[in-house]
């Protein structure tokens, strides 16, 4: 598999007219050879050209890891070195003249200006030579994120438990945090517990405030699996009875995510899914409190391509996977958000999280 891809950023190369790509620890790196290298101040980096020659450069200290990795099994020319050593002279030493180099998008920019001090050419960035690679699934990968989606699913499902008025969110979020573990997952990404008015803040994560009677609270988790593939589903509950116009906005948006998951399908835009589910919160008066794009794409990363906004007219494919998150924030009131992981097949969409869409009372 890896060969593949590695043979597949080759092609692409050729197709841009770049003759290497440099690629340092991230979930690129990952992708391409499955070692999750650590991302220290010692350089690691994959240098792949255009005729599908690769080496991997890791500090002395990380070559039994990428052994361990099997990082030697993929022809990759493994090369390590000393403390003492120029670690960007000994990897061109190795790899030869570079002309046109690509490097990708995370790479720290001191990594990035002393390859490029190496080589003697400026270096660009990667953009869509990797990207359009990582973003069309594979088989295995869709049932990677879709095992994440059950076992995220299974969290929202206990959240009777620990969601209750009188708790802090903090003291709820770090039992999401537990239960994220115990069905699964390898690393707890986020966790969200935004109560009341802090639920007018998408990214508010937790704070000591006591979750009161009546309040929707709105509750965002993810984590990464074993196989490195990444879940994120968003729920909003209430402790009690919501008041009579969240009610009513809740029933909006519950009508605008499902047109979006409805509507999605190979062929049609990016932008036109966002636009789908934001036509209905505009027409519900609900338009200027949608704040964030409808979606991001997910992998081995939480966000990554495609992503669901205006202005990204980029055709949907099948194999792409992304959220269908839309959401209303009102400030120093209350807000919501619907979130689905779903991965495009030949006739639409299927959905990995599957718990309700209605607003859950506690």
């Amino acid at each position: 598999m890896f060969k593949q891809r590695i043979q597949r950023v080759a092609e692409s190369l050729q197709f841009s007219g770049n003759d290497f790509i440099f690629v340092t620890p991230s979930a690129d790196l990952k992708y391409l050879t499955g070692y999750e290298a650590l991302p220290l101040e010692r350089i690691t980096c994959l240098a792949i050209n255009a005729q599908g020659q690769a080496w991997m450069i890791v500090p002395a200290l990380e070559r039994p890891a990428a052994v361990a990795a099997h990082v030697e099994n993929y022809d990759i020319e493994l090369i390590d070195w000393q403390e003492t050593e120029n670690p960007y002279s000994k990897f061109m030493e190795a790899i030869g003249s570079v002309e046109k180099p690509l490097v990708n998008n995370l790479m720290w920019v001191e990594k990035a200006w002393n390859l490029q001090e190496a080589i003697g050419h400026p270096v660009q960035l990667a953009n869509s030579v990797l990207s359009q690679i990582r973003e069309i699934k594979s088989a295995a990968e869709v049932q990677s994120l879709h095992e994440a989606g059950r076992a995220i699913d299974s969290v929202h499902e206990q959240m009777h438990l620990w969601l209750r008025p009188g708790r802090t969110e903090r003291e709820v979020g770090r039992d999401i945090a537990d239960a994220i573990l115990r069905a699964g997952h390898d690393t707890v990404d986020f966790v969200i517990v935004a109560s009341g008015p802090n639920g007018a803040s998408p990214h508010h994560e937790v704070s000591d405030r006591v979750i009161g009677m009546n309040e929707p609270v709105v509750v965002d988790i993810g984590g990464t699996m074993p196989s490195g593939y990444c879940s994120d589903s968003t729920r909003t509950y209430v402790c009690g009875t919501a008041p009579k116009q969240y009610v009513e906005y809740y029933a909006v948006l519950q009508e605008a995510q499902k047109a979006a998951v409805e509507y999605a399908r190979p062929g049609v835009s990016c932008e036109s899914v966002d636009m789908v589910a934001r036509n209905i919160l505009k027409d519900h008066g609900l338009g200027d409190y949608f704040i964030h794009r409808t979606g991001h794409g997910i992998g081995l990363e939480t966000h990554e391509e495609p992503y669901i906004v205006t202005g990204n007219k980029s055709p949907l494919r099948e194999g792409h996977a992304f959220s269908i998150e839309p959401g209303f924030y009102i400030p120093n009131k209350f807000g919501a958000r619907i979130e689905d992981i779903v991965t495009c097949c030949a006739t639409g969409v299927d959905k990995a999280n599957n718990t309700t869409h209605d607003l859950v009372s506690l």
